[in-house]
């Protein structure tokens, strides 16, 4: 049996490599990797590192060729760029003759109003298109995305958002890592979506949580979307990631990632790492880094 990860050497990608070489020998595993001089740490840990680029297909038929179960990890960039990357994607497994896709999708995907929504759509289409037996990973929110806000309350500012009292099921990346690792091994999981969604909270019950962890209240000061595109753009972001960010603000406002589900609990074995847990991980962290 031959595993492989796409996006081995990205934050999610290298915890799932982490989890996976726990429980299985190294030699059963391979990674598809733009660029390979990046995963020299894994090929000396005995990993085959095989060179597949979503800009070029022709470099997938080979890097998916003689892989039992896949894990495509959703890329970055722009929702046409996704679309058409993950479809090219899905068409070399296809070809390659994969018996089993994983793939990291979003809460809710096919019925959300997110506006990082449609390439998951598209991608979970076509790999039911293919007949391939899958399981859709829908994963809630990285817990890791609030890390300037969680550096700014270090720092003694207030939790700014838009996003009033719209719920996101915030979890660890290290517990969605768990999960595709799980799902990647396990047996059973074929033609199965799972919404893996921590507990729902609120950013005023976020930031409180955090808050406990800290010792100090947190301020929540709620603001409009335009007040939040002039906050971000005071603090340095860059002109084309504001309307990302008021987006996605705007997205879990209307209740986009309030996705209720004991899934992850199902996949993992385990509850899910309690919140304030997590932050406190997150909080240790940041301060190793200073």
């Amino acid at each position: 049996m031959k595993l492989l990860v796409t996006g081995a050497t990205g934050k999610l990608g290298t915890k799932v490599v982490d989890t996976l070489l726990k429980a299985i020998p190294a030699s059963e595993l391979a990674v598809s990797v733009r660029n390979p001089e990046k995963a020299e740490g894994l090929r000396n840990r005995g990993v085959e590192v095989r060179q597949g680029d979503f800009d070029q297909p022709e470099t997938l038929d080979q890097a998916f060729t003689g892989i039992d179960r896949l894990l495509i990890i959703s890329a970055d960039g722009d929702n046409e760029t996704r679309i058409r990357q993950h479809t090219d994607a899905v068409q070399a497994a296809e070809r390659a003759g994969v018996k089993f896709i994983a793939y990291t999708s979003l809460a809710n995907a096919t019925e959300s109003k997110n506006l990082m929504a449609p390439p998951h759509v598209a991608t979970e289409a076509a790999i039911i298109k293919t007949g391939i037996p899958y399981s859709f990973l829908r994963n809630n929110w990285y817990l890791e995305n609030e890390m300037g806000s969680i550096q700014g309350a270090l720092a003694g500012a207030p939790w700014v958002t838009s996003a009033g009292e719209g719920k996101v099921g915030w979890a660890l990346q290290q517990d969605y890592a768990d999960a595709a690792a799980a799902v990647l091994l396990g047996n059973g999981h074929e033609n199965s979506v799972y919404e893996l969604s921590g507990p729902l909270l609120t950013q005023a019950e976020l930031a409180s949580e955090l808050g406990a962890v800290l010792g100090k209240e947190i301020p929540v000061q709620q603001v409009s979307d335009e007040k939040y595109a002039e906050i971000m753009k005071g603090l340095g972001l860059p002109d084309f990631v504001i309307p990302i960010v008021v987006g996605i603000q705007e997205s879990i406002r209307n209740g986009s990632l309030d996705v209720e589900s004991n899934d992850f609990e199902k996949v993992l074995g385990r509850p899910v790492t309690p919140i304030k847990e997590a932050l406190t991980q997150l909080v240790n962290s940041i301060s190793k880094e200073n």
